[in-house]
């Protein structure tokens, strides 16, 4: 561009030649041909130039990422805005570039930033759906799982009660709606809206049932379900009917113990099994006010960048307290037995969840995590018969569960059936 702000043609005749040549064109010339382009030809050239744009963010030449990665995005932002509002592709290249940047701002804890992005997405899909007539709203999950992370629950449970109300009619499916059911279960009781929650866990169970008859879902995916809503149960003071799902799930999983599942499934029941797992958890967390913690019931691909790196790295200062805390408990149990069951129990669930994220061989990672936290409970029971008693029969759950997912079905029966002894129920 000259001095008077004009295209210079000697510019424009490069950049059209970059674009004409043979052979392969590199992701910075693109960019830098279709940005004279674009002032010449907006309407031809700016969807490439948003496109081009988060091509080269993602350029790992310069090493693990492109040292202007964030200014790119944000160009790709502005260059997708630019587009005139009568492309048709305009809002969906916008959608992407503003999903690109708002992950980027994430990533960079710049949060505020990122979920201005996320409600612009909204609004975006808003538009689209009202001119298609779809009842499912793009962006809208992802601002659920935003306002969940700032603690905004009872928006974010509105969000997802939206969401799921659209995409209910449609069934199951590939497996999509039960993982939005787990998010808005997670969402309503987080907001309080405890009914409201077990009802719609009774709509998963319901959903997971069924397709698990009709060899759509794993057995043990329902077995989960059947699990966590006896646990949610409980915890709203609801212990005959817990201890009938609990029966449901023991039938399960002796089906389970003699034959195994009827068919193969691709592995997705582990991931499943670890959003449930840390959802039952949560009642053994405290955490920090006012700091963005994981979205419950959510699996880690839908958090943010910087609170799933906040969540893994604590794992670190987690194993620490625990290793501090166990001779302490050793000398004075009544002062510190308790706490160090439930700070074990904290670190056990954040590593299974994080192994489980990384490698399908994640059981050998956190055997002995599951198998330590029942000794330790097994301790707080003979100290505190009152109090440990209830605790290990829920981290021998939680260890049953375990082994359900590493497919060891004989260990997650023996378990399972201890537990349901410790409380009381048959078996």
């Amino acid at each position: 561009m000259n001095q008077s702000g004009k295209v210079d043609q000697d510019d424009i005749l490069r950049a059209r030649n970059i674009l004409l040549a043979s052979g392969r064109r590199t992701p910075r010339e693109e960019v830098d041909a279709y940005r004279v382009l674009a002032q010449v030809s907006p309407a031809a050239y700016l969807p490439r130039l948003t496109t081009a744009l988060q091509h080269l963010s993602y350029d790992t030449s310069f090493g693990k990422q492109h040292p202007a990665r964030l200014a790119l995005r944000e160009e790709a932002v502005a260059a997708a805005r630019a587009i005139d509002p009568a492309e048709p592709a305009r809002a969906d290249l916008l959608l992407e570039a503003l999903d690109t940047c708002q992950r980027e701002m994430y990533t960079l804890g710049r949060r505020a930033e990122g979920l201005a992005m996320r409600a612009e997405m909204l609004a975006i899909g808003r538009a689209q759906a009202e001119l298609s007539g779809s009842p499912a709203v793009k962006g809208l999950s992802d601002w659920a799982a935003g306002l969940s992370e700032e603690g905004r629950y009872a928006k974010a449970a509105d969000a997802l009660t939206e969401w799921v109300a659209a995409i209910l009619p449609d069934g199951p499916g590939h497996g999509a709606l039960a993982w939005s059911v787990l998010e808005w279960i997670a969402a309503l009781d987080d907001a309080g809206r405890y009914g409201d929650a077990l009802a719609a866990f009774e709509t998963l169970v319901s959903m997971q049932a069924v397709e698990a008859v009709h060899d759509r879902s794993s057995i043990a995916c329902h077995l989960y379900s059947l699990i966590g809503y006896a646990q949610m149960l409980d915890a709203r003071g609801r212990g005959e009917e817990a201890a009938a799902v609990r029966q449901e799930a023991l039938a399960l999983l002796r089906g389970l113990a003699a034959t195994g599942e009827r068919k193969s499934w691709s592995g997705y029941q582990a991931s499943y099994w670890a959003v449930l797992l840390s959802f039952s958890g949560a009642d053994s967390e405290r955490p920090t006010s006012g700091e963005p913690r994981p979205p419950s019931g959510a699996t880690p691909m839908r958090w943010s960048p910087d609170v799933k790196q906040r969540y893994f790295d604590s794992r670190i200062a987690l194993r620490e307290e625990v290793d501090t805390l166990a001779p302490r408990a050793a000398e004075d149990p009544d002062l510190h037995l308790a706490e160090l069951v439930r700070l074990h129990r904290v670190l056990t669930i954040r590593s299974a969840v994080y192994w489980e994220n990384r490698t399908h061989l994640f059981a050998e990672r956190v055997r002995s995590l599951f198998d330590d936290g029942v000794s330790l409970a097994r301790r707080l029971t003979q100290h505190d018969p009152a109090d440990g008693t209830p605790t290990l029969a829920k981290i021998l759950i939680d260890r049953s569960t375990f082994h359900t997912a590493a497919r060891e079905y004989g260990s997650a029966l023996e378990d399972f059936c201890q537990a349901l002894s410790y409380l009381g129920e048959a078996n």
